[in-house]
């Protein structure tokens, strides 16, 4: 789930600021977080032993598990390879907490290989006497490395002599009892209440490879859990943001001009690790002074689970990767949610300026753990009841984590029930488009929290971006608010920019000129462009002309031209030549017809028989 220091990051250790936040990472006070193991048999084991909960995979908080511990044969102690052949199984088909060596390979490649295997729990004994230690995912993510989101089994370190002995009972080939622990996480999440408090350690930087995208995923996907838990009262929200400080020594150097703002007191890496291209690290530190403001704005106003629609909208229409991470899109993404801009810019101050800024400054000193509860060194980071969680960030793991936090029976519905709806497209249509005409929407409500998508709608499809603006295409387009394009009647005429024929797009009727959402009559008499012929008037109508002739003449409007009404005497009198003719030509025509036929008729009669 965490890495200390990015691999990019990494890669910029010369850089002063990055120094001092190795320097300041390596001093921090790390917590290991512990739950509990109980061995029911032997009787000889039998007790209560402390086992750290590695920071991947999914701990059951809340829960127990009871299991058969299983040791595998020495050349698999490590866990290292595969398994392999048939499934891990105890004889008394209990399940199986399967119990390994440390060293030879990652820790999380051990989990793997043993659930894989069939284990529902992983044990890593330790090999040296030593106090309890995180196990930590790898911090380079290689592609061969894809299984780290697939670990679902739970695994913990335990101390060297606890190993020792389960290993001994484990192996024992004369065993008579199997050995069977309780793995037991119901203490290891505080519930002093019925209300849950719990922080979000998080980045707006979206280029750090899988661990950005894999934060980007568990935003959109808790998303509906933390605002129905949020609008119930159930749970207290903070996000935080990490920001280390330049010294006084390097306030002059390229670097900390590029990954600081406020001279040199805020920081943050260089998101690709290249101070010559791309984003710097102060346009980092301030879209997380932005996200920071957002909350505070937002939790002023009654509405703080509004930070959420914010991050994951942010995301997905200001993505470096699109090059769109400005301050220009996060207003965009603001007003659309409805939250005002100005106090948020005066939340934010002025970056630029040599002074404290109250936001940044109050996340340094809550980065610094107190009491039972460590420093923040990595990200992101949940913070449960002032316990860090350690496990997978998925939303189911992390929901269940939250809900263990409640005191008992205090637990709100969704932790007691996989199902859920919201509402947020009640309000302000959820910052999505809407056609104000119509009121189609591309607000969805889903379970994961509401998502902007352009819709269907009677079999009509819209296209779009979902926040700002959708358009109906293809077939039937036209019967939704036509289509978007122009429309208008007038004197009784109606006439439409849209076409079914064209699946897409605007085009004013001929008649009108326009874009197709604006269109206006044309005048085709002043243009000339119909009506010239010497003996026409012009008269123009809406979305057409009226063209008339002088006196006694007609006009013809596919050759615009006019031609006489009534006909001269001369006229008159070649007609009636030409009609003589054609009625002589038909009369002639009708003689020599019959005459045909009298004398076919008779040349086809039997001729009389001469006597002799």
């Amino acid at each position: 789930m965490a890495i200390h220091v990015q691999g990019h990051e990494r890669r910029l250790a010369a850089v002063a600021c990055l120094v001092v936040t190795m320097a300041s990472l390596a001093s921090a006070r790390f917590i290991v977080e512990k739950n509990s193991i109980k061995v029911l048999s032997p009787r000889s084991l039998r007790g209560h032993h402390e086992a750290a909960i590695a920071n991947y995979g999914v701990p059951d908080y809340g829960g127990t598990l009871t299991g058969v511990v299983l040791y595998p044969d020495a050349k698999l102690a490590t866990a290292c390879k595969p398994f392999g052949g048939e499934k891990l199984r105890s004889p008394s088909g209990r399940p199986v907490v399967l119990l390994v060596d440390r060293g030879g390979c990652y820790f999380a490649l051990k989990t793997w290989h043993a659930q894989l295997a069939g284990a529902a729990a992983v044990l890593v004994a330790d090999s040296a006497d030593e106090p309890l230690l995180t196990m930590d995912s790898p911090e380079e993510e290689t592609p061969d490395m894809a299984f780290l989101a697939n670990i679902t089994v739970p695994s913990a370190l335990v101390s060297k002599k606890f190993g020792d002995a389960l290993r001994l009972a484990a192996s024992d080939g004369d065993k008579e009892e199997e050995v069977v622990v309780r793995l037991d996480w119901r203490e290891s999440m505080p519930h002093p209440d019925e209300r849950v408090e719990y922080e979000f350690w998080t980045n707006s930087n979206d280029e750090c490879g899988p661990r950005c995208d894999e934060q980007a995923a568990f935003v959109r996907a808790f998303r509906g859990h933390a605002q129905l838990l949020e609008k119930g009262g159930y749970a207290l929200f903070t996000p935080h943001y990490i920001t280390w400080f330049c010294p006084d020594a390097f306030l002059e150097t390229p670097q900390c001009k590029a990954q600081c703002i406020n001279r040199g007191r805020y920081c943050a890496p260089d998101p690709e690790g290249d101070l010559r291209a791309g984003y710097d690290g102060k346009d980092v530190v301030v879209e997380n002074l932005r996200q920071l403001c957002v909350h505070r704005v937002a939790n002023a106003s009654g509405r703080p689970w509004v930070w959420w629609d914010y991050v994951v909208d942010y995301h997905l229409r200001c993505s470096m990767k699109d090059n769109k991470y400005s301050s220009a899109c996060a207003q965009d993404v603001v007003r659309s949610l409805g939250l005002p801009m100005d106090k948020i810019d005066k939340c934010m101050g002025d970056p630029d300026a040599d002074a404290e800024n109250d936001v940044l400054r109050t996340e340094q000193i809550v980065q610094v753990g107190h009491g039972a509860r460590g420093d923040v060194t990595i990200l992101p980071t949940l913070v449960i009841n002032n316990v860090q969680y350690r496990g997978k960030l998925e939303s189911t793991a992390v929901l269940k984590a939250i809900c263990a936090g409640f005191k008992e029976s205090t637990e709100p519905h969704v932790c007691l029930t996989p199902g859920m709806e919201t509402d947020e497209c009640l309000n302000n249509n959820g910052g999505c488009w809407r056609d104000e005409k119509t009121n189609v929407t591309a607000c969805k409500d889903t379970y994961r929290g509401r998502i902007c998508q352009c819709p269907v709608v009677d079999g009509v499809q819209y296209q779009g971006d979902g926040y700002t603006d959708c358009k109906a295409v293809g077939l039937g387009r036209c019967a939704m608010d036509n289509g978007g394009c122009w429309k208008e009647t007038r004197q009784g005429k109606t006439f439409s920019a849209c076409s079914d024929p064209e699946l897409s797009g605007c085009k004013c009727p001929p008649g009108f000129e326009g874009d197709g959402f604006h269109c206006q009559d044309v005048d085709e008499c002043r243009d000339k462009l119909a009506c010239s012929c010497p003996h026409c008037s012009c008269k123009n109508m809406w979305g057409g002309f009226d063209c008339k002739c002088n006196s006694g003449m007609i006009y013809i409007k596919n050759e615009d031209t006019c031609i006489a009404k009534e006909m001269s005497a001369f006229g008159w009198l070649v007609t009636a030549l030409v009609l003589s003719c054609v009625a002589g030509i038909g009369i002639a025509g009708y003689l020599f017809y019959k005459f045909r036929l009298r004398v076919g008729a008779e040349q086809s009669l039997p001729k009389p028989r001469q006597k002799h």
